[in-house]
């Protein structure tokens, strides 16, 4: 029951988040042209249904995500939480006015068999049922986490003489922040209880802070890296690029931090086969979300004239 609630949670996640930005992209197009001048955060934040998008996004969709980590673990959810780029599809219709064309068809049909596969591979770690101060669990994630690292800056730092190829380093480096912060949810929410209770000892008040510092730090840079890329590369390639290292590192979470064996024989092909629908869904639906984020970034541009 608990993994089916997970499954669910992950999935609302994703939904929560799309919608609230679908959300807040109709009312940013809304706004009269007239208003879009110094005034123009003002009156948005005076707008009720753009409130309601930002909690969608911010609060439920994160309410959502941190309680299906601690349900069904780091290696499932990122999958899931892809669901909500078919409701970015089907909503940017009334949004910018187009219709779903046979690519996109494509990837929402390969997003729901991606789910079906994630949801079937059954590779969970609860977090209630972990101990995260185990000395080997503790060495695998700093050695896990100083890798991802050490790659993240390798990219960032990568000069490439093609512009292009400078971009899409930029986006991969924005999918191994993203990817750290989701597998770093699993020791807040393991710690947390005894955290917020006073009950906790002092190993566990490391591992917590350390671990709400990278979810701070990974989020923003993770988010301006990926600004940045939009300079000099398409956003519907890079926009997927980035989705890579946050569906293929879960599954290499599993294995090598959390030393979990594969229920099954099948489940780690079902998990390997969904996170390729994933990837393959999110090129195929990259396109109606850079033409959401347009809406935005003409707003952004209408502003600044």
């Amino acid at each position: 029951m608990s993994y089916l609630l997970g499954v669910t949670l992950a999935v609302s996640s994703g939904i929560a988040n799309n919608v609230g930005t679908l959300v807040q992209k109709k009312v940013v197009n809304e706004v009269p042209p007239e208003a879009r001048d110094q005034r123009f955060m003002r009156t948005l934040v005076k707008n009720p249904m753009w409130i309601f998008g930002l909690v969608l996004q911010l609060a439920l969709g994160t309410v959502f995500f941190m309680l299906a980590t601690n349900l069904i673990g780091p290696a499932l959810v990122p999958g899931l939480m892809a669901a909500g780029l078919v409701v970015l599809a089907v909503g940017s219709i009334k949004l910018i006015h187009e219709s779903i064309r046979a690519a996109e068809a494509a990837g929402i049909a390969l997003m729901i068999v991606a789910i079906v596969l994630i949801g079937a591979s059954s590779l969970v770690i609860p977090a209630s049922e972990y101990d995260f101060l185990e000395s080997g669990f503790l060495l695998r994630i700093s050695i896990f986490t100083t890798v991802l690292f050490a790659i993240m800056v390798m990219l960032i730092a990568t000069e490439r003489h093609s512009v292009r190829l400078k971009a899409i380093s930029l986006a991969l480096a924005s999918g191994v922040m993203f990817a750290l912060s989701n597998y770093w949810i699993s020791p807040l929410m393991g710690t947390i209880d005894h955290v917020l209770t006073g009950t906790f000892v002092l190993p566990e008040l490391v591992l917590f802070s350390f671990a709400a510092l990278t979810l701070v730090l990974t989020n923003v840079f993770g988010i301006s890296t990926l600004q940045t890329a939009f300079r000099s590369g398409q956003a519907s390639i890079l926009v997927p690029i980035q989705q890579v290292p946050i569906q293929v590192v879960p599954a290499l979470v599993y294995l090598f931090v959390f030393a979990r064996a594969p229920p099954d024989q099948f489940s780690f092909a079902l998990l390997l086969a969904g996170i390729a629908a994933v990837v393959a869904s999110s090129f195929l639906l990259g396109r109606r979300q850079v033409m959401v984020e347009s809406v935005r970034q003409e707003s952004h541009n209408e502003t600044k004239d």
